[in-house]
């Protein structure tokens, strides 16, 4: 059957647009009847995607190689790192996700820097960070297993409504500056903030995937960043010194994605838009956003100034931590009172 619609695929604007399944990059894609253009992942997001992408079946290699631990009931999602599965965790008698790593991906880290980065995910506990329940290596397969969530991920909350009430805004990007300030105080940086990552469990929001993009961009270096459809940083919300592949990234770099998520919330669409994902990288070391507001005249002054700080180029010109973030919120600044329009 169709999958829901996930702004994370491109689907090839010549794909039928009649319903017939088309392949695009490997995967099956189902045109929406009376739609044909269709979005790319983090440059096209101003538009609604109107494709939806027909799950696989679940690989009997890979069922077989898991049975031992999980029973995988089917293919949920997918995207630049990871397929993601619904799973029977028998002995505990709970749903959970798996997620396996792309086999490329996996013969590139080996099973070594893979658990060693996801030991580190692992220690944290925060109630918006979704936990590290189990991770190892099976029959070649790379994978780690999460709470599955009875909710949505913020992508399809933003497919589904375009721009966010304000408020609702403000809570999810507290709630994910929260998380970030607890992990960075620990040490660890994300590297992968986008709303891909974020779960939303009744009105909160729970980041996701600590430790797998870091592992994943430090095995992998720069030619994955820019080929292999981009998917490893997502440009979007990648900071001009991860585009530029700086070594010395730190965990000012998700402050700026942060700062990019939050934009889309409030405008609809990320700070930059091209034709490719090169011109997206490009656009993050080069040029100035535009200010949110001229998106949304309505997004209070208070919160288009975070926002807009956050995305500084310079690392140095940013909130140089994520308790900043927070901290005007919990001050009581009015951050989620509208303006007149």
């Amino acid at each position: 059957g169709a999958g829901t619609c996930l702004a994370g695929y491109a689907a090839r604007p010549d794909g039928d647009a009649a319903g017939r399944v088309v392949d695009c990059g490997g995967r099956l894609w189902r045109g929406v009847p009376g739609l044909v253009a269709a979005p790319g992942r983090g440059y096209t997001h101003s538009i609604p995607p109107p494709w939806t992408r027909v799950l696989a079946e679940v690989p009997a290699q890979l069922a077989a190689a898991l049975r031992s631990r999980y029973t995988l009931e089917r293919e949920v999602g997918a995207g630049g790192m990871a397929t993601v599965y619904l799973a029977l965790d028998p002995k505990h008698h709970r749903k959970v996700a798996v997620k396996v790593l792309r086999p490329d991906l996996a013969a590139t880290l080996g099973p070594d820097r893979f658990l060693r980065e996801i030991e580190i995910a692992a220690q944290l506990q925060h109630p918006h960070i979704l936990p590290l329940l189990d991770s190892g290596e099976a029959d070649g397969f790379l994978y780690y297993v999460m709470p599955y969530i009875e909710g949505e991920s913020l992508r399809a909350r933003l497919a589904r409504q375009g721009e966010l009430p304000i408020p609702e805004a403000v809570r999810l990007l507290r709630d994910v500056a929260d998380a970030l300030a607890y992990a960075h105080a620990r040490g660890v940086v994300h590297r992968d903030i986008k709303p891909d990552n974020v779960m939303i469990s009744g009105r909160h929001a729970m980041v996701t995937d600590f430790g797998v993009a870091k592992a994943v961009s430090e095995a992998t270096g720069r030619r994955a960043m820019t080929t292999a459809g981009v998917a490893l940083g997502t440009p979007a919300y990648m900071a001009p010194e991860q585009a530029a592949a700086d070594p010395n990234i730190d965990h000012r770099a998700d402050i700026y994605a942060l700062g990019a998520m939050g934009y889309e919330l409030v405008a609809g669409r990320t700070p930059f838009i091209g034709s490719t994902p090169q011109q997206v990288l490009a656009s993050q070391v080069t040029q100035a956003p535009e200010p949110v507001t001229v998106h949304r005249e309505a997004c209070p002054p208070g919160l288009a100034e975070l926002i807009m700080r956050c995305l500084a180029k310079r690392p140095a010109h940013r909130w140089q931590t994520a308790v900043e973030v927070v901290d005007p919120y919990t001050l009581g600044s009015p951050l989620s009172e509208p303006v007149a329009a």
